[in-house]
Order: C-alpha cells, then sequence, then structure tokens
C-alpha cells in the first residue's frame, strides 16, 4: 500500500548559492502533516509553482524521513550565466509518497 501526502510553502534565498555538498544550514525544514509509517521508503516531488523572480529557481532536497524533509531554494547556475543564490519568494509544491 502506498501513501501520499501533498503541501506548498513558500521560500526564498538570501544566501550564496550552496556548492557544499552536505551543509544544510540554510535549508529549511518541513514537516508532513502526518508522518508515514515507521521503516517506510519516501521519496519527495517538489516543483516551483510561481514564476517571481528573473533567474531560475533550483530546489534542493535533503534529509528526507518519514517525519519531513530538508528544502532550499538554489539558484541555477550554469554556462555564462552565474548566480549569487540569492532569489525571491517562489511558492513550492511539493507530492511526498512512500516507494
Amino acid at each position: 500500500m502506498s501513501f501520499i501526502q501533498t503541501g506548498k510553502i513558500d521560500l526564498k534565498s538570501d544566501n550564496a548559492i550552496e556548492t557544499a555538498g552536505g551543509n544544510t544550514s540554510t535549508f529549511t525544514r518541513v514537516t508532513f502533516p502526518t508522518p508515514f509509517p515507521p521503516g517506510s521508503s519516501v521519496v519527495v516531488l517538489p516543483l516551483t509553482q510561481t514564476f517571481n523572480g528573473p533567474e531560475t529557481p533550483g530546489i534542493r532536497i535533503h534529509d528526507v524521513t518519514t517525519n519531513g524533509f530538508l528544502i532550499r531554494l538554489n539558484e541555477v547556475y550554469a554556462g555564462a550565466t552565474k548566480s549569487d543564490g540569492k532569489h525571491t519568494t517562489e511558492t513550492i509544491g511539493w507530492l511526498a509518497a512512500t516507494v
């Protein structure tokens, strides 16, 4: 049996682009409305719902557990356009499900 939960969060980035793996000090904790059953494998699928800034916001997810996850906006850093990582507020929708 699979379980699914959804939600949304308004998120912005006041911090420089995060390129060091494992540094989650600038992430925001999202707690699921109802914890998933103990021992479940949970995946989180985030998607930007708004278009408020001129640059492309990247979304980073970390530390997914049965109770929630960490999330951060991290502007896309590619090619000739180098992002500073900062981004205005966007609404991020998410879907979490057991697999």
